[in-house]
């Protein structure tokens, strides 16, 4: 079967809306996204923007479940046929099925991302009594990490380039690390929300309760909170190390991009700590400015990278 085509001009197009959303929506990933070549920045706008709408469908608050479940249904329909066939209208559908097909990330990577969006409108016995949705232990936590954090990794080093397969535990590891420091951040807000992704195992041997982070009655954690929420940042410190090895093995022009995204992210990990994780005072972030001036490093890295050859992206 002969498969359309989009001109280039049209990709284009497409492309240019993608960068526009990320550019938008992405905070911390967008700033690593500029010191990526202009075909893998591409790449990797159009898998944010694929990401951003399957986020948005999920977390859409004003609609029920069960229409954000028919939503989704829907919206994975169309793209399952325009990811056969390429005859679609949708301009992200267009740019992902090109960043698929030219960097070879195979579509069950992106069939897991979704779920991992999805997980949060299954309809577990808690949500039907309307109470928090929880985790029970950290190995169910890791699953969820791993399907919306993990997944976003192993597309990401594809498009950044790797030989060595040791690099895709390393990619997994490096997402687990990124979304527990998302977790920490979050914590208030997700509560408000009746979402707790502190799994229950860790908050009973810290003599926390789930009701206690959905009612917070301070802005001010208890010594029993700090410590619970140090763990979980311990833990996530133990899997930026995996990030500091998967650098090597990514290719050289791509190294300076991952670097500035795990800067970012450790960088936010390391003000909650500063913060003494008082992340019910206020949602702790990088400042914009800092965020610019690791940039600015990771684009000199380029630069050193061109200058001297492949060996010192180091």
């Amino acid at each position: 079967m002969t498969v359309a085509t989009p001109a280039a001009a049209d990709l284009e197009a497409c492309y240019a809306l993608c960068r526009e959303i990320a550019k938008r929506e992405a905070k911390n990933f967008y700033y690593s996204f500029v010191a990526l070549p202009e075909a893998r920045r591409n790449a990797i706008c159009a898998i944010y923007a694929f990401m951003r709408k399957a986020d948005d469908l999920s977390d859409d608050e004003s609609l029920s479940r069960d229409e954000r479940r028919k939503l989704m249904r829907d919206w994975l329909a169309d793209w399952r046929a325009a990811r056969e066939d390429g005859k679609t209208a949708d301009p992200v559908f267009l740019a992902v099925r090109d960043a698929a097909t030219r960097f070879r990330i195979p579509y069950s990577l992106l069939d897991e991302l979704v779920a991992g969006t999805t997980m949060d409108l299954e309809e577990s016995v808690a949500s039907k009594a309307g109470e928090p949705d929880t985790y029970a232990t950290f190995a169910e936590l890791y699953r969820y990490c791993y399907l919306v954090a993990s997944v976003v990794g192993l597309v990401c080093i594809r498009i950044f380039g790797y030989t060595d397969p040791a690099a895709e535990k390393l990619a997994e590891e490096t997402g687990i690390a990124f979304q527990l420091t998302n977790i920490l951040r979050d914590v208030a807000e997700d509560a408000e929300r009746k979402r707790i992704y502190l799994p229950l195992e860790d908050l009973a041997a810290h003599g926390v309760t789930v009701e206690q982070l959905v009612s917070h009655p301070s802005e001010k954690v208890t010594a029993e909170e700090r410590a619970l929420l140090a763990e979980i940042g311990a833990r996530a410190e133990k899997y930026y190390e995996s990030a500091a090895k998967l650098l090597p093995l990514i290719d050289a022009e791509s190294r300076p991009a991952l670097w500035v995204l795990v800067q970012i992210y450790h960088d936010l990990l390391k003000r909650i700590r500063k913060a003494e994780f008082e992340v019910f005072a206020e949602r702790v972030s990088v400042p914009k400015a800092q965020k610019l001036g690791t940039l600015a490093v990771g684009l000199t890295r380029i630069g050193i990278t061109r200058l001297f050859g492949q060996g010192a992206g180091n």
